[in-house]
């Protein structure tokens, strides 16, 4: 039976109060938005894996509000998605969210409402913070561990130069946590620590390439799970709503700038200054060397042998609608809520194959579930598991479910504009 939607009694272990707030991202750079207790990202919530937690979320807006528990396997009734069940809650109004808090590693909470062209609300908003769930078995591995969540501020409608084309989302500033790249406090480090870096692309639209001057990055786990082949890289590549852990040596004595590969994005803000004990002076970036982002780098070569019990073809489309305007967008064939659920039954395997028939990528989430990867783009892996994987354009992902979290379940891009104008789809339970 699915636990209750709402705790009644007794003190909730952690209370999220929504409501606006100035954020100062550099001298004279203050953004107005909402956020979650008066900070940007919120508090980090952190339970042992299996707790049974209960969290009030406190709405202070003048809107009514949601909280989604992204990437835990939870009840749909507090999932945080209405869509699935999960009530709104009224202005001036609270809610306690009571689950077990599974699965173990990095996940995160942010609204879930729906913006359109109101580009300072749902998650161009300040509403997310981290949620870590510490495992039973802890590798113990690092020193060190830092949160870090990449987000994007002031967001407004571009036509990208192309004055034909639809529309799209860009920004004037950007940070890491709450600072823009220069004035915030520095991460201080020491010479030969192993510092774990917790990385969340919180942005709505945009995606994220972050490198580390100096240093390699020990890829460790993608959205909270645990890869089955760590590796070094010199760039991480982020879709919205990935999280990527990764474990820093640092062996390379200096100041340096962990921050966006692409040069204006972090001139605007999108970095962080880490610097070593006993060290001092202006913080150094350098592009690093030639790379590639490639999540089958992190699985097995083979796809596996685990029979499924059905494919179950997801096809996505571009619908255009005019010059100057914002596009939509249907899988297969349907803008949501237009589409009939896909049913699933419980303790079946299921092939989700995501077929992208368009020209941009798509973070594709799905909730309440996991799946592993299969093949990306043709090529086959298996033991890497995530609830975001990006699709590139004209190309298709395969990723195996089982179906073991009953109830209905919402599938979306989450790049906040492809959900907001039609691509979502709901996956129900016979």
């Amino acid at each position: 039976m699915a636990a209750p939607a709402f705790a009644e009694n007794g003190k909730p272990d952690a209370t999220l109060t929504v409501a606006p707030m100035e954020l100062e991202l550099a001298p004279g750079k203050v953004v107005k938005t909402t956020a979650y207790n008066g900070s940007v990202p919120g508090p980090l919530l952190r339970f042992a894996e299996g707790k049974t937690v209960t969290i009030e979320v406190q709405n202070q807006t003048k809107e009514p509000e949601i909280a989604h528990w992204h990437g835990l396997w939870v009840p749909s009734n507090v999932d945080g998605a209405t869509e699935e069940g999960t009530p709104m809650i009224p202005p001036g109004a609270s809610a306690r969210y009571t689950f077990t808090a599974r699965p173990a590693g990095t996940r995160w909470y942010h609204t879930h409402t729906m913006a359109l062209r109101n580009l300072n609300k749902a998650t161009y908003a300040g509403q997310f913070g981290f949620f870590y769930i510490d495992p039973q078995n802890e590798p113990g591995d690092y020193d060190a561990e830092v949160f870090l969540a990449l987000h994007g501020w002031d967001a407004y409608m571009s036509t990208g130069g192309d004055e034909e084309g639809g529309l799209e989302v860009a920004y004037k500033y950007f940070s890491i946590n709450n600072r823009a790249l220069g004035h915030g406090e520095p991460v201080r480090v020491k010479q030969n620590q192993r510092v774990m870096f917790r990385i969340l692309n919180a942005s709505a639209t945009q995606y994220h390439r972050i490198a580390l001057t100096g240093h390699s990055l020990l890829v460790t786990a993608l959205d909270g799970f645990r890869v089955p082949s760590p590796r070094k890289v010199d760039a991480i590549e982020m879709g919205p709503a990935e999280r990527v852990d990764a474990i820093v040596t640092m062996d390379n004595p200096g100041v340096w700038v962990f921050g966006e590969v692409d040069n204006r994005t972090r001139v605007e803000g999108l970095g962080i200054v880490v610097e070593y004990a006993d060290r001092s002076g202006a913080p150094h970036w350098s592009l690093p060397g030639p790379w590639r982002w490639d999540y089958t780098a992190f699985g097995t070569a083979q796809a596996g042998s685990a029979a499924v019990d059905r494919k179950i073809p997801l096809l996505f489309k571009q619908k255009f609608a005019g010059s100057r305007w914002v596009d939509h967008w249907t899988v297969n064939g349907k803008e949501f809520p237009k589409g009939k659920p896909i049913v699933v039954e419980n303790g079946k395997r299921y092939r989700l194959i995501f077929d992208n028939e368009s020209g941009e990528a798509h973070p594709v989430h799905l909730h309440r579930h996991g799946f592993e990867l299969k093949s990306v783009a043709g090529a086959p892996t298996s033991g890497i598991f995530k609830d975001v994987v990006v699709v590139p354009p004209w190309k298709t992902v395969e990723a195996d479910l089982i179906a073991n979290n009953p109830g209905r379940t919402l599938f979306h891009c989450h790049q906040q504009m492809h959900m907001d104008y039609g691509f979502m789809a709901l996956i129900d339970y016979a």
